[in-house]
């Protein structure tokens, strides 16, 4: 595997990103960058804590600066936050340091797997399904516009994903 640019996980909120990106940078001995930990760690905060202190635009500013630091590196398996893909700067940062991969689901199975998660700013006051298609329904044609590869994550396992990630990536 001759293939040493970073890979960007994207998608929405429960799409497995973390998941992917830890099991994926193991499989493939690379670097695991999760954007929203390095986050949290960096300001000694929880996301849904910066948010609220010093709100969205303060976070998103954290966010690009970090994919600006990242893409010093290569070789790294990043998990960005769900709504990385909002700013046309990130995109531009992810298209030219490596391979955007979406992974998607559907509202349901993200409800499914959010449903009881206190750390996700954005669905903390909407933790319902309609909420959850409305949000999904406004970024997905962002996610798709940034994205390389489009991964389906519904009803596979994390082998069976990283399987097609490096499939898709590597061949």
């Amino acid at each position: 595997m001759k293939q040493r640019k970073n890979i960007f996980l994207i998608g929405f909120m429960g799409t497995g990103k973390s998941t992917i990106a830890k099991r994926l940078a193991e499989e493939l001995f690379l670097e695991y960058v999760e954007v929203d930990k390095l986050i949290s760690d960096r300001e000694n905060k929880m996301i849904t804590q910066i948010f609220k202190e010093q709100g969205e635009t303060y976070f998103r500013d954290l966010e690009t600066s970090l994919l600006e630091e990242i893409q010093q590196k290569t070789g790294q398996i990043v998990s960005c936050g769900g709504g990385a893909i909002l700013r046309e700067t990130n995109k531009r940062i992810m298209d030219e340091n490596g391979i955007v991969v979406l992974l998607n689901a559907s509202a349901e199975t993200i409800y499914e797997r959010v449903k009881h998660s206190k750390d996700r700013p954005l669905l903390n006051e909407n933790m319902n399904l309609d909420y959850i298609k409305q949000l999904y329904d406004k970024r997905n044609p962002l996610y798709l516009q940034a994205a390389q590869i489009v991964i389906d994550t519904n009803g596979k396992t994390i082998e069976d994903l990283c399987d097609e990630i490096k499939r898709k990536v590597y061949i």
